[in-house]
């Protein structure tokens, strides 16, 4: 087989044999996002559409994720390959040479030697050496264009992913807030007095003060539960995909150190209960902006806050995975989620979630009770 053949052969005719890394993230992610497709669209049949829908969010959330690291990965491999293939044009160019010559040249003088039958043996030998190397260097030159190739075609394939990817997800976000303003079968342990929540709100000027009158918000009584979660205490997961920024004790960006931590999300990601719980208080509070108070057992309190939108009703006892509330700012243009500029740790996340946990009356390290990672 003459070499020169088989290199264009595997270059232009050959099938993609194997996936690269980068490549294969982003096809994974596409799956992701083709099957929270389907999810949406059996949500509508679900009997709890809520959860069905919740679900839904997560896997878009989830495959937007990979597909954008997917992405970012394949762009730099390619740009990678692309560069080492112009450093390796002159060495290209004499292999081909080399590949040429020996295509062009007729099999008998190739056989022939000037110094008769013992040189041409010796020659023979001498290429029977060097046939190997030039193949291997020939087969290691297709597959590098071929995984360039590859990566290209990826990457303009990509924009029709995204684009239903990022439409299927406003829309399950859309329909779970229908959904929830429909639930009317969660149990209600007590019905807020707007009144006195109100009085409450002004005459407190701290979140700790809050807490402690937040038996003072309700009609009447306050139902009794015996719900336990102590079992549990570090191993709840965090209520919404991001970064860990700041730990508790952290001086933040404002050069203010908090009880709680802060979790980096992305634009509009989507925050849940870790746990069963009653929803003691939603809505604006002080400098928090919106937020959420759940007590997942008697004297344990867990706040989010910097929400945008914030679901449930005071006073609602919520089953594990509920969502409570969206995060604000704008869902990325698809030029943004394809730009290469980010550096992978989490730059993207341009929101940023306050969770604090507060245990009879006073506020404990969060990461007692949830399993947190820098990396996220």
């Amino acid at each position: 087989m003459i070499l020169r053949a088989l290199l264009l052969a595997v270059v232009f005719a050959g099938p993609v044999h194997a996936q690269t890394d980068p490549s294969t993230a982003a096809l994974k992610a596409a799956q992701m996002l083709e099957d929270a497709s389907v999810a949406l669209t059996e949500a509508d049949g679900a009997r709890d559409r809520v959860r069905a829908l919740t679900g839904t969010i997560q896997a878009y959330e989830a495959g937007l994720t990979a597909m954008r690291d997917g992405l970012r990965r394949a762009a730099t491999r390619e740009a990678q390959l692309t560069a080492e293939l112009r450093a390796r044009e002159k060495e290209i160019a004499q292999l081909l040479g080399v590949l040429q010559t020996i295509e062009t040249t007729a099999p008998p003088v190739l056989m022939l030697h000037p110094s008769g039958p013992l040189g041409s043996a010796r020659a023979g030998m001498m290429l029977s050496e060097v046939m190997p190397g030039l193949n291997a260097r020939a087969q290691a030159l297709a597959r590098d264009l071929e995984e360039v190739q590859t990566l290209r075609q990826l990457q303009q394939s990509a924009v029709d992913t995204l684009t239903d990817g990022l439409t299927g997800v406003q829309t399950a976000r859309t329909q779970l807030s229908a959904a929830i303003a429909d639930r009317t079968d969660l149990p209600q342990r007590f019905v807020e007095d707007p009144i006195r929540t109100a009085i409450l709100i002004s005459s407190t000027e701290t979140l700790e003060g809050f807490a402690n009158g937040l038996s003072e918000i309700s009609e009447g009584e306050i139902a009794d539960t015996s719900a336990n979660i102590s079992g549990r205490k570090g191993l709840l997961s965090l209520p919404a995909q991001g970064v860990l920024l700041h730990r508790s004790g952290e001086t933040d960006a404002a050069g203010v150190k908090r009880p709680g931590v802060i979790l980096a999300t992305r634009p509009r990601a989507i925050v849940t209960s870790p746990t069963a719980a009653t929803i003691r208080y939603r809505g604006p509070l002080l400098d928090l902006g919106n937020l959420v108070i759940l007590e997942p057992q008697p004297g344990l309190l867990f706040v989010f806050s910097g929400l945008q939108e914030v679901y449930g009703n005071t006073g609602q006892v919520i089953p594990e995975g509920t969502p409570v509330g969206l995060m604000p700012g704008e869902t990325p243009e698809i030029g943004a989620i394809l730009s290469t500029s980010g550096d992978g740790t989490g730059t993207d996340r341009s929101e940023t979630l306050y969770i604090e946990v507060r245990q009879d009356n006073s506020p404990v390290d969060p990461e007692s009770w949830f399993r947190t990672s820098k990396d996220g």
